[in-house]
C-alpha cells in the first residue's frame, strides 16, 4: 500500500474493495483529475481506508474529493458521471483512434504552419536584401549623375 501525498483539494474516481485484513471497506484509487477535462490513471495501488461504519457496495464506482491532508471532502456514486462521459464522448463517434488522428492532423497542420512561416522570413529577408542593393544602385546612380553633370557644367563654365 502507498501514502499518498495531497496538496490541494483533488477529485478522483476510485472503485470500492474491502480490506479482509482490517475487514472493513477501503477505495482503491484509479484516476485523479487533472484539468477539467484531464484524468491521469494512478498506474500503483493506492488505498483509503473508509472504516466499518461504511457500507459501500463491492466493485462500486465512486468519485472522491480529497482535502489536502487526505480527508474525504466529498463521496458520491459515480453512475452518474460516467453515463455522462457516455453521452458526450462515446455517442458522438469519438474514439480513442479519432482523437490519434486529429492530433496527428494537428501535428502535421503545425507542421506545415512552421515550414511557411519559415518560408516567409526567407523571402521577407530576401526581399529586404534586395531591397537595400536596388536602393544602393539607386544612389550610386544618383552619384555618377551627380558627378557627370558636375563634369559637363565645369566644361561649360571654361569654353
Amino acid at each position: 500500500m502507498r501514502v499518498i501525498s495531497y496538496t490541494a483539494v483533488m477529485l478522483y474516481l476510485a472503485q470500492v474493495h474491502k480490506n479482509e485484513f482490517l475487514d472493513q471497506p477501503q477505495l482503491r484509487l484509479l484516476a485523479r483529475q487533472e484539468a477539467e477535462n484531464m484524468w491521469a490513471m494512478i498506474p500503483e495501488e493506492a488505498f483509503i481506508l473508509l472504516g466499518k461504519g461504511n457500507s459501500l457496495t463491492e466493485n462500486l464506482l465512486v468519485l472522491l474529493e480529497l482535502s489536502p491532508t487526505g480527508d474525504i471532502e466529498r463521496l458520491e456514486e459515480a453512475t452518474n458521471w460516467v453515463l455522462d462521459l457516455v453521452q458526450t464522448y462515446l455517442t458522438t463517434g469519438i474514439t480513442p483512434e479519432f482523437l490519434q488522428q486529429e492530433a496527428e492532423r494537428a501535428e502535421q497542420w503545425r507542421q506545415n504552419l512552421t515550414l511557411q512561416n519559415q518560408d516567409l522570413a526567407r523571402r521577407s529577408l530576401e526581399l529586404e536584401a534586395r531591397r537595400e542593393q536596388i536602393q544602393a544602385l539607386e544612389e550610386s546612380l544618383k552619384r555618377e549623375k551627380n558627378g557627370t553633370y558636375n563634369d559637363v557644367g565645369a566644361e561649360s563654365e571654361i569654353v
